[in-house]
Parts: C-alpha cells; sequence; structure tokens
C-alpha cells in the first residue's frame, strides 16, 4: 500500500508540475515542429506554432492531410517540407500534460560518451568522446522513471533523429531533433565497465538501457537546416528547482557528421548486454529511419569520479585478503556503498525537468 501510494503521488506530482511558461517555436521557414495527442492508431499530429501558459497550439495536420499525418516523419516523407511549411487547416490547441510521445522510434540507439570536455573532466575520463548502443523504448516527456535500487542519474542531450534508412559512410542530409534525458543506474554502469579502458564503451548499454530509462521531449523538430539549427540548441536540466546542466549543443567535440564517422568506423564492436552481444544499430551499412543518435550530455550530472575514500577503502579490502578480485572491484564497491549511503544520487519524489526553446520540454519523476 505505502509503494501504491508513493507511485501515485509521483504521478501527481508531475501532473501539476507547472510547464515552462513559453517555450520559444521556430518560425516555419526555419524549422518544423510537431507535436502529438491521444493514442497509437487514434493520433492527431500539430504543426506546433505556439507554446505558452501550459497551451500547446497550432495547425491540426491530421484534418488536413489524412491518413499519411499520424506520424511526422510518415507526413514529412510523403509530402516535404515545403509543402507543410504552407500547411493549413484547422487549429489544434491542447495542454501541455496531454501531448504524447511526438514521434515514433526505434529501441536502438547509437549513444556518444563524453561529447562535451567538462563532462569528460568531471567524469575524470580521458581519451574520449566514445561510442556505446543504447537499447530502450522511449518513453513520454512526462514519464516516471523507477529508482529501484540504482545510483540513478540524469543526462539531458540532443538525440538526432533519422528521417529515412541512409548509409553510415555518407551523412544523410537531413535529420530529426528531438530532447532526451540519457538516464543512468551508475552502480551497473561502473561494475560492467573496463576500468582499464573506459572509452571501450563496455558497460554503458548495461547501466543505460533499463526499461524507463528514454524518456524524450513532447516536441519533434526537422530543421530545414540541420547543421547551422543544432549547434544553437541550449540544453537545459533542473533537478528540482536547481539548474544542473546548461550547455549549448555547438560545444560538443562531435557533431552530428563527425558522430556517423566515427560510427562507421566502429561498426562491427559489439558489447555484452544481458547475456548477449549487441553492437550499434548499423545493419549491412545502413541505419534505419527511427534511430536515434544521443550526442552526449554536458556537465552537472550527479557522477562526479570515483571516490578518493573509496580509493582509500578499496585498497586497504584488497590487502585484508581481498586478492581474489581485482583490486578495482573493491574500489568500485565501496565507492558504491558511499554513494548509496549519502544519497546524492536521484531519490523517489524529484523531479528531472529538462528545456530548451524550440525544443520544449520534459519533466520526469522518480518513483520507487
Amino acid at each position: 500500500m505505502h509503494k501504491t501510494l508513493i507511485f501515485i503521488w509521483s504521478i501527481l506530482m508531475v501532473l501539476s508540475h507547472p510547464a515552462a511558461a513559453e517555450v520559444a517555436i521556430a518560425p516555419r521557414e526555419v524549422a518544423l515542429t510537431f507535436a502529438r495527442v491521444g493514442s497509437p492508431g487514434a493520433y492527431q499530429l500539430m504543426l506546433v506554432s505556439s507554446y505558452a501558459n501550459g497551451r500547446v497550439g497550432g495547425v491540426n495536420l491530421s484534418d488536413s492531410f489524412g491518413a499519411d499525418a499520424d506520424d511526422p516523419i510518415t507526413l514529412y516523407a510523403a509530402q516535404g517540407y515545403d509543402a507543410l511549411v504552407a500547411a493549413e487547416g484547422a487549429a489544434l490547441d491542447v495542454a501541455v500534460e496531454d501531448l504524447t510521445l511526438p514521434v515514433d522510434l526505434t529501441a536502438s540507439h547509437i549513444a556518444v560518451g563524453t561529447n562535451f570536455p567538462a563532462h569528460a573532466e568531471e567524469a575524470t575520463v580521458e581519451d574520449g568522446p566514445f561510442l556505446f548502443a543504447k537499447e530502450v523504448v522511449p518513453t513520454a516527456f512526462n514519464a516516471p522513471v523507477s529508482q529501484g535500487v540504482a545510483l540513478l542519474d540524469y543526462e539531458v542531450e540532443l538525440c538526432f533523429v533519422a528521417l529515412e534508412d541512409f548509409d553510415i559512410t555518407s551523412s544523410p542530409q537531413n535529420a530529426g531533433l528531438v530532447l532526451c534525458n540519457d538516464v543512468t543506474d551508475r552502480a551497473k554502469l561502473m561494475r560492467h565497465l573496463n576500468p582499464s579502458d573506459v572509452t571501450s564503451g563496455d558497460g554503458f548499454t548495461t547501466g543505460k538501457s533499463a526499461p524507463g530509462y528514454l524518456p524524450i521531449g513532447n516536441l519533434f523538430v526537422i530543421p530545414r537546416n540541420l547543421r547551422s539549427f543544432a549547434p544553437e540548441v541550449d540544453l537545459k536540466l533542473y533537478r528540482g528547482n536547481d539548474l544542473v546542466q546548461s550547455a549549448k549543443q555547438s560545444l560538443a567535440i562531435w557533431d552530428f557528421d563527425e558522430i556517423l564517422r566515427q560510427s562507421a568506423d566502429r561498426a562491427d564492436i559489439t558489447w555484452d548486454y544481458e547475456g548477449r552481444q549487441v553492437g550499434l544499430p548499423i545493419t549491412n551499412g545502413v541505419v534505419a529511419a527511427r534511430t536515434g543518435v544521443l550526442a552526449g550530455t554536458p556537465d552537472g550530472t550527479v557522477f562526479k569520479g570515483v571516490d578518493r575514500m573509496a580509493m582509500v577503502m578499496g585498497v586497504v579490502d584488497w590487502l585484508m585478503g581481498g586478492w581474489n578480485k581485482p583490486l578495482t572491484h573493491w574500489v568500485i564497491e565501496r565507492h558504491i556503498a558511499r554513494a548509496m549511503a549519502q544519497g546524492d544520487y536521484l531519490q523517489s519524489g524529484e523531479t528531472m525537468t529538462i528545456t530548451a526553446d524550440y525544443l520544449g520540454e520534459l519533466a520526469n519523476p522518480i518513483v520507487e
């Protein structure tokens, strides 16, 4: 009964969480902005023109284009950019909390670690950036995230979305954009990584792929010029009322094209994930439409490298008879135990809020 009450309370918290007073929406000539309401099989697709005071307004594309207009990628492929710029139709105005997933994505994604220099420094990771696979079905902008026994961490990221199948050796002319929260269980990740080669990507799929670990934003944006639009996205993540992450995408080391070049070089690499080998979602050199490319997170995550006291205590554990396991095992276990006791990671009842002009927002409560 107690857990049920906590869950209900957390859902009420996110439903009552104040929406951003206003999110700037790009003019159609600069970017097409989509939102959806309803449920699978009965979606209404909106071309958004306003986002303010808890309401989102625009043109009801489902009325204008019929069967094609339940998904923005399908509609974009059928109509093209210019036809949607000129789209007319009945006005649609809805509450922010009524929005759902703005686009359908795959469950396998390309992800980049330590792509922002300040985050690499705080995480004490050298020789990055690096790549790994994230295996998780995206959830809605206001979906709860389960704490469980995890050392739960947040990561605001810009996610590029393939609009069509493309050859990994040649970057597509355009892509969609959506905000995402690359939720991470630091304990699970640390227990599975390669301490001598963090940038191998070992353990990152395991630590970042639990159900619910990829909430995405409530708007889906297709810029006319991806390469001038994406660098200007200003990512922000709040823990409660505290701004803990903030940076423009232009600070990333690898841009979209470089991420794809690096992915092509690593197309044959696999990582262990729950007893099977998984690689980047590239099949016969092709990345499927609706694949997400998570472009890295700024500094400000809870994880700040291994606790120095944990290093000392881990050495003591090893010297006191723990020779049957590597020294790094004892250091990691001490770090996890100290972090659990200190309670610095996300706790049940907290909310992560992500915002960016032109891309909408997320508000994800932590539940037991």
